[in-house]
């Protein structure tokens, strides 16, 4: 997958814009201007078209960069059992950090949700690790996690004074964590 920000920053290093990538691009189903708006998108941050591999390793090559330099490689826990807000405090602990220091953290937190991140980081490295990037230079660029609502078959009810009864509601949330070359 492209990261957003280094594409942006590589482009306005070497003065390249959206229509000269573009033709670089060009391919069967995907004409300059297709090309050149599919460029523009993938800086802002939008996907839609999704980069294949294929166009990665061409925008690479028209920006004389090594594809490491623009990729970024992501996994995602989707359906997590746990709540968001407690898996909110592993992930703060390692953004920002290199892959080795944040595998330690969270060896050493005692949180439940640390051995989750853990399997997710460990996924994205392997990502990484299968696209021949360098991991002893990755670092954790984002770690994201949302809440997924109410955990499937885990309707109950406590019950309260005067014959009332309340929900209990086990939640389950989506973690992603994004690894970069630096």
């Amino acid at each position: 997958m492209i990261s957003a920000t280094k594409l942006k920053d590589v482009c306005q290093r070497k003065r390249a814009t959206a229509d000269d990538l573009g033709a670089s691009l060009a391919r069967g189903g995907f004409d300059d201007k297709k090309a050149a708006a599919a460029v523009r998108n993938w800086q802002k941050g939008l996907f839609k078209p999704a980069p294949q591999t294929e166009d990665i390793r061409r925008l690479a090559e028209a920006l004389n960069v090594e594809v490491g330099d623009i990729a970024a490689w992501r996994s995602s826990y989707q359906y997590a059992p746990m709540s968001a807000r407690k898996v909110r405090l592993v992930t703060e602990l390692i953004v920002g950090r290199s892959v080795q220091d944040a595998m330690d953290i969270l060896k050493f937190t005692r949180k439940r949700g640390a051995a989750m991140v853990d399997k997710v980081l460990k996924a994205a490295v392997a990502d990484a690790d299968e696209q021949q990037a360098d991991v002893d230079q990755l670092y954790v660029s984002e770690a994201r996690v949302d809440d997924a609502g109410i955990r499937l078959g885990t309707k109950r009810w406590i019950p309260k004074d005067r014959g009332r009864a309340h929900p209990i509601h086990k939640k389950a949330c989506h973690i992603h964590v994004t690894v970069t070359q630096a």
